[in-house]
């Protein structure tokens, strides 16, 4: 059982743009671009593979990123629930819970509101299920963009208002809705605010506010998401009521929520994601049972936090994108396999659909980038009439990927556009858009990722603005790129063992990057095309194992017969099974 104990004892690559094909993967390499060789495991990480009982390459990734073997490298390596932050100075957590608990004993209507997002997804079905199993009295709502903004706006109060409710539970959302907020309390009803959003100066008119970047806020790890905290306020709750529900049957929908929003898989976040995969593989939910189903998804080997980010948050994310997300949440909260199989099915159409608006797009964004030279810039700013609003945070995932720059894209309707922010893995894009805010209507989010809105007029000014911000805050100087090798991959090292190795650092995402492995000068067996993409057996010193290069096709006849460089990611291919493993291809380059 998680128990509230347990917080008292110490990236279909759609949304994050973390892994997709380099730029150098789909053109001839100049000399500049070459590959690096990190070189053979120094006597250093030797010792440390016989401290850890780890293979060479995994160790020498390990002593490369500074660990040893030491207590902090051990918990890394087996993060426990038991081992999450004690949650005493967390401001306003036990007042949210007793308002709660009131709640649920006197049978107030309690209406629970969660931002259109993954994150504000799983929040909303976390409250909602958690306060229904306890007796409450609930009304789960989310955010709509047809409703014209993200968070907690004009429209949304007005529905919660109709509810009858009078208390309100805001979910990924409401840091930055003062005004809301303040008409909220005149309707007589009470508020109590779930965000990790950053925190404006002026106080929040809320009867409480859990967000760990408020300032006297004494909560040491600030990377939870709202679905963590949502878990959070949920065992406080349970205490408060002097009950035993067990927390566990949660982790699923914090797993899903954390990785799809792209928070930092370091501290309580990597013990939570790490438990809440494991409850994801056992299928219990039958809403994502169905949508794994749908993606292809095995979850009996195992669910990885890619297969979140690619598989199961861009099919949670595509009602929300196109029309409304309540078919997520729907899917979420239903307890009947058949009913649930019928949604899933529902949100795997328009699944399809988000892929055909995308990829033109995508296609739109990247002749425009080409047209202009904007690829020379240090930052990259689109802006486009006729562009969905709900697609552009995918469109500026891949751009940011593809080129390694910070990337605002808007879709424009008449003077006024609405925008996603992303950017490469370290760049703080809460930061820039700070120094960027008087080419801005308006910004809210984090560091990772965030939401704009700009005046048609001033775009050009933005992207001004948005360069000097990028190089003010040494965008390009980020350390490797997804191309570049962390790694060699030892000869020494059986491929079955280093991939098992490389899982014990799971789960990898923002924050924890999975190291990037290089085989060098080895033989290519077998090249070939499938449906687009470029499919390899290389030989190894003592084994063969297979390539997969993502939309890399093109490459196969030239790599035919020849020895090549590869920089991916290896891991076990679920699909041959045994000890059978794969690099997944970041970049190629033919030796010879």
């Amino acid at each position: 059982m998680l128990s509230d104990a347990a917080w008292t004892q110490a990236p279909d690559p759609e949304a994050r743009g973390l892994v997709v094909p380099s730029v150098a993967a789909n053109s001839a390499p100049t000399r500049a671009e070459v590959i690096r060789d990190p070189g053979e495991a120094s006597v250093e990480a030797m010792e440390l593979s016989r401290a850890l009982g780890l293979s060479i390459t995994v160790a020498d990734a390990l002593f490369r990123a500074g660990r040893g073997a030491d207590a902090e490298t051990r918990l890394f390596l087996e993060p426990k629930l038991s081992h999450l932050t004690p949650p005493d100075a967390m401001v306003d957590r036990d007042l949210s819970a007793d308002r709660l608990a009131r709640a649920i004993r006197a049978r107030e209507k309690v209406a629970v509101f969660g931002d259109y997002d993954c994150d504000g997804i799983t929040s909303c079905a976390i409250v909602t299920e958690v306060l229904r199993t306890l007796g409450g009295d609930v009304v789960p709502l989310l955010a709509t963009r047809k409703d014209g903004s993200y968070g907690f706006n004009a429209k949304a109060l007005e529905r919660v208002r109709k509810t009858g409710a009078t208390l309100l539970v805001t979910c990924d959302c409401g840091s930055s809705d003062h005004e809301r907020l303040a008409t909220a309390r005149t309707y007589g009803i009470e508020t109590l605010v779930i965000d990790h959003h950053l925190v404006p100066a002026e106080p929040l008119p809320a009867l409480a506010f859990l967000n760990p970047h408020r300032p006297e806020c004494g909560f040491p790890f600030k990377g939870l998401a709202s679905c963590g905290l949502a878990l959070s306020l949920g065992a406080a709750v349970r205490r408060a009521l002097g009950s035993n529900l067990d927390m566990r049957q949660w982790l699923d929908l914090v797993a899903i929520g954390t990785v799809a929003d792209v928070a930092p898989l370091v501290g309580d976040n990597r013990a939570l994601v790490r438990a809440g995969l494991m409850v994801l593989g056992q299928g219990a939910r039958p809403g994502l049972r169905a949508l794994a189903e749908l993606a292809r998804l095995d979850l009996g080997h195992g669910v990885s936090a890619d297969d979140v980010a690619y598989r199961i948050a861009p099919r949670l994310n595509a009602p929300g994108r196109l029309e409304d997300p309540d078919l997520s949440l729907a899917l979420l909260l239903e307890r009947d396999s058949t009913r649930a199989a019928g949604i899933a099915a529902t949100i795997e159409q328009l699944t399809a659909q988000r892929r055909a608006i995308q990829e033109e797009m995508i296609g739109q964004a990247l002749r425009e980038i080409e047209a202009n030279g904007w690829a020379k810039e240090p930052g990259i700013v689109l802006a486009r009439e006729g562009w969905h609003p709900g697609i552009v945070g995918i469109v500026a995932g891949r751009v940011a990927s593809k080129f390694g720059k910070p990337t605002i894209v808007v879709a424009l309707e008449g003077g006024a556009g609405r925008g996603s922010v992303r950017g490469p893995m370290g760049f703080p894009l809460h930061d820039a858009l700070v120094l960027s805010r008087a080419g801005l209507v308006g910004f809210g989010g984090h560091q990772a990722a965030a939401g704009v809105e700009v005046r048609a007029d001033r775009v050009d000014a933005l992207r001004a603005l948005w360069c000097d911000a990028a190089i003010a805050l040494g965008a390009g100087k980020l350390g490797p790129t997804e191309g570049e090798a962390d790694v060699r991959l030892d000869d020494r090292d059986e491929p079955a063992v280093v991939a098992r190795d490389l899982e014990r650092l799971e789960p990898c995402g923002q924050g924890n990057r999975a190291p990037r492995v290089l085989v060098r000068n080895v033989p290519v067996r077998v090249s070939r095309v499938i449906k687009g993409h470029l499919k390899l057996e290389i030989a190894l010193k003592r084994h063969v194992i297979g390539a997969f290069g993502y939309e890399l096709g093109s490459l196969a006849n030239g790599l035919s017969g020849g020895r090549v460089d590869i920089v991916g990611r290896l891991r076990r291919d679920t699909f041959r099974g045994g000890s059978a493993v794969e690099i997944r291809i970041d970049r190629v380059e033919r030796t010879s």
